[in-house]
């Protein structure tokens, strides 16, 4: 069977890794398979949940030089066909965003376009949240673009924000009720775009 090759980008402890990992077991992602793995620090968790999963992991280190262009080498080597940027925390060049041939999708921690843009990454996205007094947030799933956080919106879900809440409340929740739901969605849904563009040229 025709799928899309996907390639997952991480900096932390890979729970939405791991969203598309159990979602892929479950054959809710089917038109995808999970191919490589890239984490941008050593001895991240992401590391252990490839690994488990017996998927290559490649890690290759943000703060070091050429990172964008041994990023773009290790998606030519494995013949990557989307690009899933999972708890990443680095900022892609527009020119890397245009060398590589194929989409590129993020997962925010809200509803964009509210809390999003430079700045507003982990905690931050949920303490402005709060402290904003929205009565609703929730995640964001979007094509990477030039722009930080300002690509096509693919998918959202709505997450209620609690009396009590605290930033790390909040994020366990949006994570739990939204991304995990959302990113295996979203991936499925560009995958099978792109098998199916595969087949049109067969």
């Amino acid at each position: 069977m025709l799928t899309a090759r996907i390639a997952v980008i991480a900096s932390g402890g890979g729970t939405n890794l791991q969203a598309l990992i159990d979602a892929q077991g479950r054959g809710e992602l089917k038109s995808g398979s999970l191919t490589l793995v890239i984490a941008d620090k050593a001895g991240i968790g992401a590391i252990g949940r490839a690994g488990k999963a017996g998927i290559p992991c490649a890690v290759i280190i943000r703060k070091e030089p050429e990172f964008e262009e041994k990023v773009l080498a290790s998606l030519a080597e494995y013949n990557i066909d989307l690009v899933v940027l999972a708890g990443f925390l680095g900022i892609f060049s527009g020119g890397f965003i245009q060398k590589f041939h194929g989409p590129i999708i993020n997962i925010h921690p809200a509803l964009i376009p509210s809390f999003c843009g430079k700045g507003f990454y982990g905690l931050r996205v949920h303490q402005a949240a709060l402290d904003y007094g929205v009565k609703v947030t929730g995640a964001t799933v979007h094509y990477a673009s030039e722009v930080v956080d300002g690509g096509q919106i693919i998918a959202q879900k709505a997450v209620d924000v609690l009396p009590g809440d605290t930033p790390e409340i909040l994020q366990r929740r949006v994570m739990e009720q939204a991304e995990w739901v959302l990113l295996p969605q979203a991936a499925e849904l560009v995958s099978a775009q792109i098998v199916h563009e595969k087949e049109s040229d067969l």
